[in-house]
């Protein structure tokens, strides 16, 4: 999926359509981070265009300094205004690109990859990603992920599917026609079933593995490094 300029302006309000409990979910994030690394911390935030998790967490975590990984530079440069406007900047490092591309060598105390995963289209990225994550951490810290999940061909996902389909006919102006043609773009990303995405952190070399979140499309899990 290309982000280009015009994507990365309207993102904010398409993922609280999308994803409604957008905004609570981050304050469960926050919660268990906050629960599990000291007042002052170094986070690697995976997926940082757009800069939510980056004005969310910095905000109101004074002694927390940051480093935002995203490919997309139209993405990044909307997160790079958003930390301006927050008056964060200076505890914010932001690199285009991907985490084995990173200019330095620091283990994180925490790390979060959200929403980024179901861009990956084949296990064998999704693991890399995922070992590059653990990599870059400091022993016991914690991880987040968020990501869209499911098998497509069973009755529980088309359940959810639809859900998330009413939901956009409900508080939206969108036609049938519309959240069809979205329906199709969805299904084009790479999904995974809950079991594959838990096998998947375990062979990264992630322990004490549980699921925090679930709505429609979307699901969140916690885990730490070994």
């Amino acid at each position: 999926m290309e982000f280009d300029a015009e994507v990365s302006k309207q993102y904010d309000r398409g993922i609280r359509r999308s994803l409604p409990t957008y905004d609570a979910m981050f304050r469960m994030i926050q919660a268990f981070l906050r629960a599990n690394v000291s007042e002052v911390a170094d986070v690697l935030i995976v997926g940082a265009g757009g800069g939510t998790e980056l004005t969310t967490f910095g905000t109101r975590n004074q002694n927390w300094t940051f480093t935002g990984v995203d490919p997309s530079e139209t993405m990044l440069s909307v997160a790079q205004e958003k930390c301006l406007e927050a008056g964060i900047s200076e505890r914010v490092f932001l690199h285009e690109g991907t985490i084995d591309t990173l200019p330095n060598e620091n283990l994180y105390d925490a790390a979060t990859c959200i929403l980024v995963l179901h861009f990956i289209e084949t296990y064998v990225g999704k693991l890399e990603v995922l070992k590059n994550i653990h990599g870059r951490l400091k022993p016991g810290a914690p991880f987040v992920m968020v990501s869209k999940y499911g098998d497509p061909n069973s009755d529980e996902f088309q359940e959810r599917l639809n859900l998330w389909k009413n939901y956009w006919l409900d508080t939206t102006k969108l036609t049938s026609e519309e959240v069809n043609e979205m329906e199709e773009s969805i299904l084009s990303l790479s999904f995974l079933p809950e079991e594959t995405i838990v096998q998947l952190l375990q062979e990264a070399g992630f322990v004490r593995i549980a699921k925090f979140f679930s709505t429609t499309l979307f699901g969140g899990w916690i885990c730490h490094k070994e």
